[in-house]
């Protein structure tokens, strides 16, 4: 009793309370099965060769991390990585920060226009990176359509490598972008008036009232999309897997993501413990850029 805290309590109270715990042991418990006892054995894996088939797992201690800084698929694929989440989470935040102002107002047609940038956000993926496929086709796809009514020669959107990774980058923009609009929108409506009152009142008005007041107090909803952003970028996966391979895509390589590096290494090579000190760097990184947000945000406060 003394461990849970409960002597304050009166038997019935503790009762209750026990009770709680006692129903929450089998989710607790599957929790720990599904999400915690993963990443405990994703970690353990990295330091072994460890095989997909076969019982000899030789110790290399920091051997596959040493590896990973020679790998030129794996910086390659770091490179890709943080270009590809760095612009989409840029990009995506400084679009949705003003159209989010502007809907927050009391237009016309407000609701319409937030379900039609919230669509593509609760559309699923994979069907979506196809029709995006095809919409960068290069014989057939309607956006080489679309330039060439203005004179502009047929591009290769997905076949060039120089243009691959930017071509994934609109997409993910188009996909979120709704997201970032309705979760900004929140914050916006929850700031109260008074506080634009009394600024008119000291004469300030637009940009002054929005550096001031509108941006300070935004803060917690544009912490919470930048940290889910950069975390659902970090994660690509399925429209590079859908998009940058076949016939009339990029090699893999090109647009060589992170997360495509360790499915790779880990089920088509067999190097799970390569591919588990892939994902425990992986996981570093989103941990502290996620510690270097909240960080910087809280810095300004």
């Amino acid at each position: 009793m003394q461990y849970l805290g409960l002597q304050k309590y009166s038997s019935g109270e503790r009762s209750r309370i026990l009770f709680c715990y006692l129903m929450l042991l089998p989710i607790l418990a599957l929790f720990f099965l599904f999400r915690v006892f993963p990443i405990i054995k994703t970690f353990w894996m990295s330091f072994f060769d460890w095989k997909l088939v076969g019982n000899e797992r030789p110790f290399l201690g920091l051997g596959n991390y040493l590896m990973l800084l020679v790998d030129d698929q794996f910086l390659l694929s770091m490179k890709n990585t943080f270009l590809y989440a760095g612009a989409s989470v840029v990009i995506c935040l400084l679009l949705s920060l003003p159209i989010a102002v502007v809907l927050a107002k009391k237009t016309k047609f407000s609701g319409f226009y937030q379900a039609i940038y919230f669509l593509p956000y609760i559309t699923p993926l994979v069907p979506m990176a196809v029709a995006w496929k095809w919409i960068y086709d290069p014989r057939y796809g309607i956006l080489n359509y679309i330039l060439s009514i203005f004179g502009i020669k047929p591009v290769g959107w997905l076949i060039y490598p120089s243009i691959a990774l930017w071509a994934l980058i609109i997409m993910n923009i188009w996909k979120n972008l709704g997201y970032n609009i309705v979760l900004l929108m929140v914050g916006l409506k929850n700031i109260s008036p008074v506080y634009y009152e009394a600024a008119s009142i000291d004469g300030a008005y637009g940009w002054s009232c929005f550096r001031y007041i509108t941006l300070p107090l935004l803060k917690p909803i544009l912490l919470y999309v930048l940290v889910t952003s950069t975390i659902n970028a970090f994660n690509v996966f399925t429209q590079v897997y859908v998009m940058t391979l076949g016939s009339q895509a990029a090699p893999g390589r090109a647009v060589r993501v992170l997360l495509y590096d360790i499915y790779e290494n880990g089920f088509r090579y067999f190097r799970l413990g390569y591919a588990s000190a892939e994902a425990v760097v992986l996981t570093i990184i989103v941990i502290a850029l996620t510690l270097i947000q909240f960080r910087f945000i809280k810095s300004e406060e």
